[in-house]
């Protein structure tokens, strides 16, 4: 059974960094893609970020491009999403997710598995 373990999330100041934190168990995406993606209450869910995990191509929201940045570690079988320069706006619940198939930008499109999500506040 795969699963998607979210952490990191934490409520901070405008400005300020979190790194979030996406394991997966139960399976080895060597390909694929995996992805981050935010909910804020009473909007839609939205993509931030997402990677090829066969060769790293990143993807990145517009609104996120040069504060976020998605990586993986192969050996902890983990993606993370380093957040930098948080914004009020960021604030969200942040999920992650995985699919088989290659990234389609930021779209959650097709992914096959969702994380439970982690709170991110950013206050002003």
């Amino acid at each position: 059974q795969v699963q998607l373990v979210e952490s990191g999330g934490d409520s901070v100041q405008a400005g300020g960094s979190l790194r979030l934190s996406c394991v997966v168990f139960g399976y080895t995406f060597s390909n694929g893609c995996m992805g981050w993606f935010r909910q804020a209450p009473g909007k839609e869910r939205e993509g931030v970020a997402s990677i090829y995990l066969g060769g790293g191509s990143t993807y990145y929201a517009n609104s996120v491009k040069g504060r976020f940045t998605i990586s993986q570690d192969n050996a902890k079988n983990t993606v993370y999403l380093q957040m930098n320069s948080l914004k009020p706006e960021d604030t969200a619940m942040y999920y992650c997710a995985a699919k088989f198939q290659v990234c389609s930008g930021v779209s959650n499109f097709g992914y096959n598995y969702w994380g439970q999500g982690t709170q991110v506040t950013v206050s002003s």
